[in-house]
């Protein structure tokens, strides 16, 4: 897998954006969480990943053990917790005449608690797997640990004590931290428990990663990417409102370009704002598509006017990338994401969201009145027209990617939210799409989100919410607190870091079924 590393970024800062950014970071709600059971992993090849938890005794009991060398115990908390470890560590026996050498494995699902860290082989940093191990001189000792966890489950494993000595651990507690308040979302009452339960879990995700920013995912990557705020927005304007929050990530985007003006696909807020070095071309389009829709759910003309010109140059830039054809150049020196599926040709996919951003930004350059509309009307005109000459095969009643003329979901389903065909034309292509099964599929929910978009606005109501049911359903069926990042129904091991344990099951980019229940009046 490769990755994207620049000798020679060149950041120009805009403070006065910074700064707007810093003033809208939100106060974190905090609350007590403690464990609910103490529970066994045990091995069953009948559910995901291999392991399952399994309740061995409450909580509360965990006081009335003890515990020495080699001994251990898992808690559950009962649902998915974001947030900060705290426990009471009391000796008992003889005076400890030994440090208290303990190892903490901190994780979201069961495999975690089974799987030994060690093993791990993926490509991604093993540093991602929650795990500590800290030494206790002096005891009685409150233990508070500084680090912030995502995570179910907590297993604790005492390597060593002394002989003479065991432990008690009592009053361990998360203080579990969120942006969002969970009292702002209009309750909704659905008629279909399943979709209630989605709805549900999916709010649970976006809170989960709403700290002082949008995250993507708190256990990894734990920052603010492009991509996953676009969608965060879409859900949050549904639910929790907090709409100071989507617009301050804008202003942190905005805040450090680069020299051509592009914005990076994500930053680090810590220990101050940081661009990374990567850069999508889809991503990159999605500040003028997030800036739309904040727009037009907060009538906020004043931000509009200060980030248009951010919002402007991201379509300017991609503009530069197509050739004499309007079609964008295919070619290995480029970068969009779109989605993780292996073997994915990204061109007709990544021209549809140029076309779909585009919309968006003469929509913005409409009501701003600024004279960019004219002159953006008349090259999506030529872009549209060219898509549907190079890019659509008559012959296959598909639209094609690259120079092999790769026929894949990902291209049908943006070129349907694109608009480039009639609503009718839409309806055909998404059955045909159905029908015909194309091999290059879909890996992820930010993608399945977009499928299930694409069916809506092509009127597939009914397969739309059975494709949602099939697809973030079974992820609760196969026990989701939240939902995940990734979720292949046929493969439920895939991973595309070499393991799943380092996966993330609490993921930005999952949290959208609220949006699209609430929103279409699911």
């Amino acid at each position: 897998m490769s990755i994207q590393k620049l000798e020679n970024q060149v950041i120009i800062r805009n403070e006065k954006f910074i700064e707007t950014a810093e003033q809208l970071k939100p106060q974190l709600h905090e609350t007590i969480v403690k464990p609910s059971s103490i529970v066994e992993i045990i091995a069953d090849t009948d559910v995901i990943h291999g392991w399952k938890s399994e309740v061995v005794a409450p909580a509360s009991s965990l006081a009335n053990s003890e515990y020495g060398k080699n001994d251990s115990v898992i808690l559950d908390f009962g649902d998915h917790q974001v947030g900060y470890l705290s426990l009471i560590i009391h000796p008992v026996g003889s005076p400890p005449d030994a440090p208290l050498k303990l190892k903490l494995t901190i994780g979201e699902m069961p495999v975690e608690m089974a799987e030994p860290f060690e093993n791990y082989n993926g490509w991604l940093s093993s540093s991602w797997l929650q795990e500590e191990t800290i030494f206790v001189d002096v005891m009685p000792a409150v233990i508070s640990l500084p680090r912030r966890y995502s995570f179910r489950y907590v297993k604790f494993d005492v390597i060593d004590t002394s002989p003479k000595y065991k432990v008690v651990f009592e009053n361990v507690e998360c203080k579990a931290v969120t942006s969002a308040n969970l009292n702002a979302v209009k309750k909704i009452t659905q008629q279909d428990a399943e979709l209630q339960k989605i709805d549900e879990t999916s709010i649970k995700t976006l809170a989960d990663c709403m700290q002082d920013v949008f995250e993507d995912g708190p256990k990894r990557d734990r920052r603010l990417w492009l991509g996953d705020l676009r969608l965060q927005a879409l859900a949050n304007y549904e639910t929790f409102g907090n709409n100071d929050l989507v617009k301050r990530c804008l202003y942190l985007f905005a805040g450090v370009p680069d020299d051509k003006g592009k914005v990076p696909a994500n930053v680090f807020v810590a220990p101050h704002l940081i661009a990374d070095d990567t850069y999508l071309f889809d991503y990159s389009l999605f500040f003028a598509s997030t800036l739309h829709d904040y727009y037009f759910a907060t009538s906020d003309l004043q931000t509009l006017k200060e980030l248009w010109p951010t919002a402007y140059r991201q379509v300017e830039l991609a503009l530069e990338r197509l050739d004499e054809n309007h079609i964008l150049k295919d070619s290995p020196d480029w970068w969009s994401f779109i989605d993780w599926q292996e073997g994915l040709n990204k061109q007709a996919p990544s021209q549809a969201v140029l076309i779909y951003t585009m919309k968006q930004a003469i929509r913005l350059a409409e009501e701003l009145n600024v004279p960019e509309k004219d002159s953006l009307r008349d090259r999506l005109e030529e872009i549209v027209d060219a898509t549907k000459k190079h890019l659509w095969d008559e012959e296959q009643q598909f639209f094609i990617s690259g120079s092999d003329h790769q026929v894949s979901w990902a291209s049908q389903i943006w070129m349907v939210l694109s608009g480039v065909l009639t609503k009718e034309e839409n309806n055909k292509l998404m059955n045909r799409l159905f029908d015909e099964n194309p091999a290059v599929g879909i890996a992820t929910p930010y993608m399945y989100h977009h499928l299930i978009e694409a069916l809506l606005v092509s009127e597939e109501k009914e397969r739309a919410i059975a494709e949602m049911k099939n697809y973030w359903g079974g992820m609760i069926r196969d026990g989701a607190d939240t939902f995940w990042e990734l979720y292949d129904p046929k493969n439920k091991e895939f991973s595309p870091y070499g393991s799943h344990l380092i996966n993330s099951y609490c993921h930005a980019w999952s949290c959208t079924p609220t949006y699209l229940i609430r929103k279409y009046n699911l």
